[in-house]
């Protein structure tokens, strides 16, 4: 328990950091395009290699169904309540109002949830698997705390309230891994949950703005992010 809540609020101070890289504007675009294109490549093979096979193992029969339901509601959430967002810093202000930016904070906030429930989710069941999830978590979380507080700015809002967004995330993820911890019976239903979660995220929200890169390399570092994964499974039995 103290494992995953420590791991989880380094998670969470990760938002924070992002919200605050971009609002001090002493950052590298670069960077934080590596982060994706890492954090996809890892997070989309801890989804299908771990988290989906330890949910169907937790869960045989719901398990399936739940990880399709938790892709769906992202799936859902992303097109009524934040149509328009994505990972990264927001340049286009015509298309943002102040209720704009609130909805892309209540989106990324249920992510941030589903991050949290992820790792304490992971740490029910192994040690090894809450460590791989919270590496995967972990990685994409400075882009995430970026693109809230870079909405927020792009919504007319203060750099006080981009960096107040970017701790709701981090205050958001906390609660995931608190509800776990005290409920660990739940883990049956927030694993493949957040599995389908995971899923969506890397594949939908993540890979696409390292497809928007030209060139080879942001592709390359996506399938450095799935080798790292691989090498960090094979050296597990002697973690």
């Amino acid at each position: 328990m103290l494992l995953s809540l420590a791991l989880g609020f380094i998670a969470s101070i990760a938002d924070i950091v992002g919200g605050l890289v971009l609002v001090r504007r002493n950052w590298e675009k670069r960077y934080l395009r590596y982060f994706i294109a890492l954090g996809a490549g890892f997070m989309m093979a801890v989804a299908f290699l771990e988290m989906v096979p330890e949910s169907f193992h937790a869960s045989p029969l719901l398990g399936p169904v739940l990880v399709l339901a938790g892709y769906c509601a992202i799936h859902l959430l992303e097109h009524t309540i934040t149509p328009h967002f994505h990972f990264g810093e927001e340049t286009h202000h015509e298309f943002f109002s102040s209720r704009v930016g609130y909805s892309v904070l209540i989106g990324l906030a249920v992510h941030a949830l589903f991050d949290g429930v992820a790792i304490g989710s992971g740490f029910v069941l192994s040690n090894w698997l809450g460590f791989l999830i919270f590496l995967a978590i972990f990685l994409h979380k400075v882009p995430e705390g970026f693109t809230v507080a870079s909405v927020m700015l792009a919504a007319g809002r203060s750099r006080r309230t981009a960096i107040v967004s970017a701790t709701v995330l981090a205050g958001a993820t906390m609660i995931g891994v608190l509800v776990i911890n005290l409920l660990p019976s739940w883990v049956r239903v927030g694993l493949p949950l957040s599995a389908g979660v995971a899923i969506y995220v890397a594949a939908t929200d993540l890979v696409p703005e390292v497809n928007r890169e030209p060139g080879i390399r942001m592709a390359l570092v996506f399938f450095v992010g799935v080798v790292l994964f691989l090498l960090l499974r094979m050296l597990a039995p002697g973690l």
